[in-house]
């Protein structure tokens, strides 16, 4: 055989050996997706398997080049008997951290290897948040070992809130909601799953902060506020959706009447309308009703208003 042909056949040789390292693992997992520690799980565990334990090696916790990156041993345990079958034993125990869904792993052992790397900043109140007092596990929401975690994506997201807050499925089905089924706002927007310092796990200290972090123009200062605007925009807004328009919990003018009576027109309700001398009264349910008239809602700067003539007057 000559020179050439021997080199020919060698370069063969050398192709077929590199196509089946491809394909027997997933790409980049020779180099950057295994570390040392994890040959003795991934001996076993590999590309082939029906659940995709490989993929981690496709995330942040599978990245070498990280220093902060840890091994399969630092979440699931040294697992000596998983490793090594125990003589006598009918089948290979679990690992020493299990998290699936029958772990029988507490979820406070489960929670704390998480914490271990994962913990302060948007982290730092999740002892005694409300999730953490409902034993709800971070596996419960998050997918380790997904190259797509859906509860960081803002599409898919609400899909997996909704598994536990399924009346909130419902409320951003109807007519007036937030842009959520688009993709343009995720729960992850108001919320800080992981705790909060504010009412409803709200991502700022309370809920009027959280909503001006989108509807600025609704925080003023204004000369003359409208008093639910400075306590909370529950008080009127259904922030997950409404039958009503700009989220209202109540069309107007019921929903002024709540507190706007009696006294004045304001406390008349608006099927009754009478032409008396003596009560002038407009047909304060056409149109608009209340907002007819009282045009800024959520505050005014005209000078001339007052509290005697209702400073939300246009």
């Amino acid at each position: 055989m000559s020179k050439t042909k021997r080199w020919v056949i060698a370069g063969l040789f050398a192709v077929l050996g590199f196509v089946a390292n491809v394909h027997a693992a997933p790409e980049g997992a020779a180099k950057d997706k295994v570390l040392k520690d994890d040959k003795v799980c991934t001996r076993c565990h590999d590309g082939t398997e029906a659940y995709p334990v490989y993929d981690i090696g496709k995330t942040k916790h599978g990245t070498v080049a990280d220093g902060r990156t840890g091994s399969c041993i630092a979440c699931h345990g040294a697992s000596e008997t998983h490793i090594r079958i125990p003589d006598g034993a009918d089948e290979r125990p679990q690992p020493t951290v299990t998290f699936g869904a029958k772990s029988k792993t507490p979820v406070a052992e489960r929670n704390a290897q998480c914490l271990n790397c994962h913990s302060g900043g948007k982290r730092m109140l999740w002892q005694g948040s409300t999730h953490e007092q409902e034993d709800v596990a971070c596996t419960s929401c998050h997918q380790v070992h997904a190259q797509h975690d859906k509860v960081r994506d803002k599409l898919t997201q609400p899909e997996k809130c909704f598994t536990c807050h399924k009346d909130k499925r419902n409320e951003i089905n109807k007519a007036s909601r937030h842009p959520i089924k688009e993709g343009k706002v995720a729960c992850s927007d108001c919320h800080n799953p992981h705790g909060s310092a504010g009412p409803k796990l709200m991502a700022r200290d309370t809920v009027i902060d959280t909503c001006f972090s989108c509807h600025a123009e609704k925080r003023g200062p204004f000369l003359w506020s409208h008093q639910p605007v400075t306590e909370d925009c529950a008080i009127c807004h259904n922030p997950h959706g409404s039958t009503n328009p700009r989220l209202l919990k109540q069309q107007m003018p019921f929903l002024c009447q709540e507190c706007h009576e009696p006294g004045s027109h304001q406390g008349i309700a608006p099927s009754l309308r009478t032409n008396a001398s003596f009560l002038p009264q407009p047909d304060i349910g056409a149109a608009r009703q209340c907002v007819n008239c009282h045009t800024n809602l959520h505050g005014g700067n005209s000078p001339l208003n007052s509290s005697v003539n209702r400073s939300l007057v246009r």
